[in-house]
């Protein structure tokens, strides 16, 4: 078990994202309970006044940094508050989201836009800001710095949620973009990770079953936040480039792409070990999906749900 000190943030800087509500909220008051200074953000009028009441009404630091995460000056304000205010910035952790559900055949150009924009042009602008805050400092001392980035993705792309094209496809996105900044920015000291949380928020309440009547919700996004502060914090420094599934008491953390099968054009009559129509024809001849109808969905992490309440339908978040 790892001591105190290990995950204690103590004299840390946090910056949260869509922290008015939901799990944006859970992960700052875990993350302000652990030590941390927080800037927190949401859209004008998201309660985040009530959030940095709360974390300032326990004896932590927090400021407000509103704005719409889409727009790269908002991006840049975060930034701009956590060390103008706090005189540095080490965690960020990207969690802002909107859901616009419909099938890929009604779906909109702004239905498709606006959930794109929010979830993945979100995560990448708060990443772009505070990568090359810490390149930089970096830099300046020759050596690694502290530097923790925690990502929003959702189990929506590992399974094809069918409602969810806009949703699944910008959290895909999140998960490689988690990868990208994992395998860039560890020479400078980050270290990028992403959760596929199952929360009871406002956001997805209509997607879930009921709350249990007697004992603890383990949909309540509060037992997803001790994760996230654990991956925040100087024990982490070994997790890189990882995704995890996490809610109730569950934490499951997924395995990479693998290959399932490879086909060879010179052992399917190609002559020049090319292939052609025929050789490729020939190689996948008796090749089938399967049940599930999609081949590249990841379904087992589905079995989770049988040790807490699951999802009415794929997705959400």
């Amino acid at each position: 078990m790892a001591a105190d000190a290990e995950v204690s943030l103590d004299g840390r800087v946090a910056i949260v994202t869509g922290a008015g509500q939901g799990l944006g909220r859970a992960e700052a008051l875990a993350l302000a309970s652990a030590g941390a200074s927080l800037v927190v953000n949401d859209l004008p009028g998201n309660a985040l006044d009530s959030v940095a009441a709360e974390i300032t009404s326990a004896g932590h630091r927090a400021r407000i940094a509103g704005g719409d995460i889409g727009d790269s000056s908002t991006a840049q304000l975060l930034l701009e508050t956590a060390v103008s205010e706090f005189g540095r910035l080490d965690i960020l952790v990207n969690n802002a989201g909107v859901l616009r559900d419909r099938m890929i055949f009604s779906m909109s150009e702004q239905e498709w836009d606006l959930v794109l924009r929010t979830h993945l042009r979100g995560h990448f602008l708060a990443s772009r800001a505070a990568t090359g805050y810490w390149r930089e400092q970096s830099k300046q001392t020759g050596g690694e710095v502290y530097a923790r980035v925690v990502n929003t993705s959702s189990e929506a792309f590992l399974l094809g949620s069918p409602g969810q094209p806009n949703y699944s496809a910008a959290k895909a996105g999140i998960a490689a973009l988690t990868v990208v900044t994992a395998r860039s920015c560890a020479r400078y000291g980050v270290r990028a990770n992403a959760i596929c949380p199952r929360g009871r928020t406002a956001m997805t309440a209509d997607l879930m079953e009921p709350a249990p009547e007697d004992g603890p919700d383990p949909m309540d996004p509060r037992y997803v936040a001790p994760l996230v502060t654990y991956l925040a914090s100087p024990a982490a420094a070994g997790i890189n480039g990882e995704v995890f599934v996490v809610h109730g008491g569950v934490a499951a953390v997924m395995a990479p792409p693998t290959i399932r099968t490879t086909f060879r054009a010179d052992e399917h009559g190609s002559p020049d070990g090319m292939w052609t129509l025929d050789s490729i024809a020939a190689a996948l001849a008796r090749f089938e999906t399967g049940s599930s109808g999609a081949g590249f969905a990841c379904d087992d992490t589905m079995a989770l749900a049988s040790e807490t309440i699951g999802f009415r339908s794929a997705g959400g978040r």
